[in-house]
């Protein structure tokens, strides 16, 4: 088969509050809803690739109608699986949910786990609490030059970070040290990520670098990729997704930048002839949501909004495209964390009926619909909707 399909996740850009969001103390919530209703209040130019696409036909956007004649198959995804971090949205995409959320630490790890950390990586720890990653760098950023000792954080998310100056700790060190940690955090202790957050810098100019690393736990069940991998399907990925995967299925090229991502993305259109191209846009939640940075989260949809067209017209007449996201990361609202929202979903392809999808029960429909238009379904999870799209 030569067909292609695309999943473009692009990462943190929810559409509003899921059913159960006030249960996750994230009432208010709304990634998209609440960034274009800031760039309207600020004179912010309106973004005619995303609402020709069918984004305002999504959900109602300030500033952004829907579309009279969209150009894509549009609706909404509810999150299924507990938890809003990025390894549950994106196995959930890729049609496995979850039965039970991973574990979070908001008052720090467990003494037991600490110290037993500390005598296998030969290092101290400072923090040890849930923080955003770079006000502690900041407060504990002086204190690791001078001794040594690991920054480790959490959030209110399932992660454990681990934060290290590359000239205080080589970076290979703390690479070797999350996988200690993997290691460790595993049972009751089993955290979705452990990531690597190595910096630079000095005193009020602290800056993390582009090498960071995650370690995924693998996934518990099949996923899309399991599955194409299987039947000898090319993956290609664009982004962390192999860290999220724990490197089954797929491999990736990393970036740390929106732009680079679009380049990559679009690379793998002009030269891919059949199979998955799977993609994790970071910018939205790594760089804006998680900084509360609004008038970078603002700009950032203006940049994909000039990247679309140019992706597109790289689609071939059987290819199957879909932009969604993994849950949702407010920079407007006090919260740094990621936030519990619906998605969007946007179909495209020369052969894709621009038609309403409604509200879909389970990001899982996106990986059961690729699966199906690839022809290596079904999944564990999920209702596709190719019948409704395809013509």
């Amino acid at each position: 088969m030569s067909r292609r399909a695309a999943i473009i996740v692009l990462d943190g850009l929810g559409i509003g509050p899921a059913h159960d969001q006030a249960s996750y103390g994230d009432s208010g919530s709304d990634t998209l809803g609440n960034a274009c209703r800031w760039a309207a209040e600020h004179g912010v130019p309106g973004w005619p690739a995303l609402q020709s696409l069918g984004l305002g036909n999504c959900a109602p956007l300030v500033g952004l109608p829907p579309a009279p004649t969209p150009r894509a198959g549009y609706g909404i995804a509810q999150p299924r699986s507990p938890g809003k971090d990025s390894t549950t949205g994106h196995w959930e995409l890729c049609g496995l949910v979850l039965a039970a959320p991973f574990p979070t630490f908001p008052s720090g790890f467990p003494e037991e786990l600490v110290v037993e950390f500390v005598r296998r990586t030969g290092r101290k720890v400072a923090g040890n609490r849930a923080a955003s990653g770079t006000a502690i760098i900041e407060e504990l950023g002086d204190h690791h030059r001078r001794t040594g000792d690991w920054i480790l954080y959490t959030s209110a998310d399932s992660v454990l970070q681990l934060a290290a100056h590359e000239e205080t700790v080589p970076v290979e060190e703390l690479y070797r040290a999350c996988q200690i940690a993997r290691e460790l955090c595993v049972g009751p202790w089993g955290v979705s990520r452990v990531i690597a957050r190595p910096f630079e810098g000095g005193v009020g100019k602290w800056r993390r670098t582009e090498r960071r690393k995650d370690y995924s736990l693998e996934p518990p069940g099949d996923t899309l990729l399991d599955h194409l991998a299987r039947a000898g399907i090319p993956r290609v990925g664009v982004g962390k997704v192999d860290d999220l995967f724990a490197g089954r299925g797929i491999q990736s090229e990393h970036t740390a930048t929106n732009r680079r991502a679009y380049q990559l993305i679009g690379d793998a259109l002009a030269t891919l002839p059949a199979g998955l191209i799977l993609a994790n846009v970071i910018e939205f939640d790594q760089t804006w949501g998680h900084r509360n940075d609004v008038a970078g989260f603002v700009a950032g949809l203006g940049e994909l909004d000039r990247a679309i067209d140019e992706l597109l017209a790289r689609a071939q007449p059987d290819d199957l495209i879909i932009f969604t996201a993994d849950h949702g990361n407010d920079p407007t609202t006090p919260s740094t964390d990621h936030s519990r929202e619906r998605v969007p979903v946007l179909a495209f392809g020369p052969k894709v009926r621009p038609v309403a999808l409604g509200e879909r029960g389970s990001f899982a429909d996106v990986g059961q619909t690729v699966a199906e238009f690839l022809g290596v379904g079904p999944l564990a999870a999920g209702r596709s909707f190719l019948g409704e799209i395809w013509s």
